[in-house]
């Protein structure tokens, strides 16, 4: 999972809407991709140049302009002057630390949101920031590397017959907001699997390793609830929209979306609550594993505190102890240790405390 807290120092002291980017770069070169489609036409590429882009924008064709990497902030810039984009949403594309969040103008609408990858080797999740601009007849996505979630859509898109190739960029929105947030579903499969697992090692032998996957856990829990909580709010606003980029047709699947959101929201707020009474367990036996101990050392001292009296009598080695010149002193001393020793455990035994 990414830090808490990310550097934003560069922005100190720079205007608002100031372009500059906040985050990792995670590929060297932008990729940009194009895909522009109808009922009845279709084309993808990837292009060199952002320019080659722009005589898309007046067509009535549905175009998808997709753009891997924000590190090349004139690549940002020059789509903001041609789209007329607002300088500070150009900002809060460059800033990956954005809380997901949609806002409405007047000839397009800003949603951002986060997509998360599960990583097989590093066995974490990690997350990734994702801005879409939906205008009129175009879709603009902006991810901070090569690779998601949208290879269904696209393949979707390619066949002539399909329902996104009939409708329009909204509908296009939320097949990408779509796919975003069935794909945390998967993720929690997977954390859920991790906290079944763990369950059963902290109720039958708990360890110190234990404690720190509980905690690893509970920190993807609260990047999830951060990443996911806000988005109930972005697809119900999305879906009361009174903007003509919106079609009433596509208002009853953004309300499925919701459902699904709503339904990761109670997995995550689920898995917190499952972590936090598998910390306690932790703890708790813990607790019982020492109680246990500290109850057998107390039982071995408590059987040997006359025992060890006995011995300290006798060996005091007084002239006119009777029972120092006795022929069978060493063995009724040994005999009277045997029966008060065992007469103890008996008693702790019949009291149930052994």
């Amino acid at each position: 999972m990414p830090k808490f807290v990310r550097k934003r120092s560069k922005k100190k002291g720079l205007a608002p809407g100031a372009l500059v980017h906040i985050g990792e770069k995670k590929i060297d070169k932008a990729r940009i991709t194009l895909i522009d489609y109808s009922e009845l036409e279709f084309q993808e590429k990837q292009v060199e140049k952002i320019e080659e882009c722009f005589p898309f924008k007046d067509k009535p064709t549905v175009t998808w302009i997709n753009i891997d990497g924000l590190h090349q902030i004139e690549i940002i810039e020059k789509i903001g002057k041609h789209f007329d984009l607002h300088p500070l949403i150009l900002e809060d594309i460059l800033n990956t630390g954005q809380r997901p969040k949609m806002e409405d103008f007047e000839n397009y609408m800003f949603i951002v949101l986060k997509m998360l990858h599960y990583n097989e080797k590093k066995n974490e999740t990690e997350i990734e920031q994702v801005s879409l601009i939906l205008g009129k007849n175009f879709v603009i996505s902006f991810q901070e590397k090569v690779g998601d979630v949208f290879d269904p859509i696209r393949e979707r898109i390619k066949k002539e017959k399909s329902r996104i190739r009939k409708a329009g960029p909204d509908y296009l929105i939320y097949s990408l907001l779509d796919a975003i947030i069935d794909n945390y579903f998967g993720i929690l499969e997977k954390v859920g699997e991790k906290i079944e697992n763990l369950e059963e090692v902290v109720v039958a032998s708990p360890v110190p390793k234990s404690l720190q996957t509980i905690h690893s856990l509970k920190r993807d829990m609260i990047f999830l609830r951060k990443s996911v909580w806000p988005l109930r709010e972005v697809i119900s606003n999305l879906g009361r929209t009174e903007s003509s980029l919106v079609k009433e047709s596509t208002n009853i699947y953004l309300r499925d979306v919701y459902d699904h959101t709503i339904q990761v929201i109670d997995s995550v707020e689920t898995f917190r609550d499952m972590l936090s009474g598998m910390h306690d367990t932790y703890l708790s036996s813990i607790s019982n594993r020492m109680n246990e101990i500290m109850k057998v050392l107390t039982i071995f001292a408590a059987i040997f505190i006359p025992l060890t009296f006995i011995a300290g009598v006798y060996g005091m080695n007084f002239n006119y102890m009777p029972e120092l010149v006795w022929h069978w002193g060493y063995f009724g001393v040994l005999s009277v240790m045997a029966i008060v020793g065992i007469s103890m455990v008996l008693y702790f035994k019949k009291k149930k405390w052994l």
